[in-house]
Formats: structure tokens, C-alpha cells, sequence
């Protein structure tokens, strides 16, 4: 359900959502067929070249078994780089892939070649459970900590990391107990905006990251995991618990889009917004749905 459907359209209108230039990057995928035979699929995105990337957590909690794979747009897969611990979210800026890797940012160059972007202890608190990772037109880096949100609860916070590895803190749950496990998230163009949809209470928020105004959305989204933004408007929610990705249009209208995913976990759009990747963590697949 649509909280506030004048907020959620004007967020819509000013932002640009890091998608742009759809018609000047040759992203065509070949007749994609879902992946199967994944180590836990958790995050997925597509470069300008065309090439997917999918990160693979493996066993939860074993450091060093976590993956990213490559897929090319023949369907073709390959292992990009290995020895991560967790990895998650996933980030493209410039020729550098960023992961969202248990309690730090681990940054892949070109060649699979792995570093540590930010460790943990450049955080202003312990993270506990790094998640989902955006990236805005500025070169800025968001990242969403769940905190303990498998657990007890407690520790969600959202943080704002620039091109230096410099990491302030947007908001926590000690500032606003909504921030319950924060998951997906999707910067404006400005970077003034964030939207953030949570784990815990499946809710979406606008956080204006200049005041720290939390404001809700929209709700209904269960596990609340993945969240995208396509140019005429529509947003699209994937909610882990119950397996579903639903559709939100400018007008407020919730829709679940497609169903019976295990876990549909950190969903993505192509460049040429011709299909939505959902990576359904629990299957260890990676499905294609259509968009046109």
C-alpha cells in the first residue's frame, strides 16, 4: 500500500537513478536463460559492456568461500574473483566493481584482482551485517547495514562512503528505531534522496540525506530485499521471505509481478531496462524477467 503518493512521484520525477544512457550502451542480453547451479546468489549487476555480475555468499559465515561470477551475454558464465567472505551487495563505478563483503567493501578491478576499499573498523560503529550497496552519480557510495535483523534485532544503520573511502553515517536505529534492517537501496540523482526499503518491516522510505528525515513510502513488501527504478517510473521490490518481486507505478498501484522464488534476494535491471534479474538465493539461481 502507498503511504504518500505525492512524495513517492516527485522522488520518481527529480531522479535519475544511476540508470541512464540506455540507448549508447550495447547491453542487449541474447535470449537469457535462467542460471542455475549458483553458490548462493545474493546481488547482481550489469556493467556498460554488457557482463553480469553476481555475487556469490557460498556457505554463510565461512570467510574465504564467497564469490563473484561473471555472465556474458551469450549465457556464458565464468569465476571473476574468489576469496570473499560474505558478499552481497554489489556497485559499478567507473572500472570498478565494489561488494558489500560481511563487515567491509572489498573493490575488484578489471582483472578480478580483489582490496579492501573500507575495513571495518573505518565504520563509526562495528558493522554487524553489511548488505546492500548503491552508488550515485557523484561517485558516492551507500551501503545498508541490517544489524543483527536474523537475530535479536538492533545495530541497522545506513552510511554514505565517498570516492576517498571516507564513511560518514546517514542514520541509525538509535535516531529512528524504523531503521529496524535496513536492505535496498536507490539514490537520486542529487544524492539527496535515498530510498531504502527494510528487512524487518517491509516498509519503503525516502531518507533526505541532508536532514535525516525519515519518511515511509510504502509498505506490504515483506522481507523487503532488492529494490530498482525504471525510467518511466516504476519501481520493482523483491521481498525475500515470501519469494516475490512486486511492481509499484507512479499512481501507488502495488502488483506482484512474478512469484514462487525461494528467496528473491538483491534484484536488478538491465541497461536497457528490457529485463529485471532477480538472483534467488535459496535455489541458486538467477532468473530473467521480461520487462518489454
Amino acid at each position: 500500500m502507498l503511504k504518500n503518493h505525492y512524495k513517492y512521484a516527485a522522488l520518481l520525477a527529480s531522479a535519475a537513478m544511476v540508470i541512464g544512457c540506455h540507448g549508447t550502451v550495447k547491453t542487449a542480453l541474447n535470449h537469457p536463460q535462467k542460471i542455475t547451479g549458483l553458490k548462493t546468489p545474493e546481488s547482481v549487476v550489469q556493467a556498460r559492456d554488457g557482463r553480469i555480475y553476481i555475487s556469490e555468499i557460498n556457505e554463510f559465515g565461512k570467510d574465504g568461500d564467497g564469490q563473484i561470477t561473471v555472465l556474458d551475454r551469450n549465457g556464458k558464465t565464468a569465476v571473476f574473483a574468489t576469496g570473499l567472505d560474505d558478499p552481497k551487495g554489489l556497485a559499478i563505478i567507473g572500472q570498478y566493481l565494489y561488494a558489500a563483503d560481511k563487515n567491509k567493501i572489498i573493490r575488484i578491478g578489471p582483472d578480478g584482482k580483489t582490496s579492501v576499499f573500507v575495513a571495518s573498523t573505518a565504520f563509526p560503529s562495528p558493522p554487524i551485517f553489511l548488505n546492500d550497496l548503491e552508488a550515485d552519480p557523484q561517485g558516492n557510495l551507500y551501503v545498508s547495514d541490517s544489524g543483527d535483523v536474523l537475530g535479536k534485532g538492533g545495530g541497522g544503520a545506513i552510511y554514505r562512503i565517498d570516492a576517498k573511502g571516507q564513511v560518514t553515517l546517514l542514520i541509525n536505529d538509535k535516531q529512528d528505531a524504523r531503521i529496524a534492517g535496513p536492505n535496498g537501496l536507490l539514490a537520486d540523482d542529487t544524492g539527496n534522496f535515498l530510498l531504502e526499503v527494510d528487512f524487518a518491516s517491509g516498509i519503503l522510505y525516502s531518507l533526505n540525506t541532508q536532514t535525516g528525515q525519515l519518511t515511509d513510502i510504502a509498505e506490504g513488501f515483506g522481507g523487503g530485499d532488492g529494490l530498482v527504478h525504471h525510467s518511466n517510473g516504476t519501481m520493482y521490490v523483491s521481498d525475500w521471505k515470501n519469494g516475490k518481486v512486486f511492481s509499484v507505478n507512479t499512481k501507488g498501484d502495488v502488483a506482484v509481478v512474478r512469484s514462487g522464488y525461494q528467496a528473491a534476494a538483491d534484484i536488478a535491471i538491465t541497461k536497457d531496462e528490457a529485463y529485471l534479474l532477480v538472483p534467488d538465493m535459496k535455489a541458486g539461481e538467477l532468473d530473467f524477467i521480461p520487462l518489454k
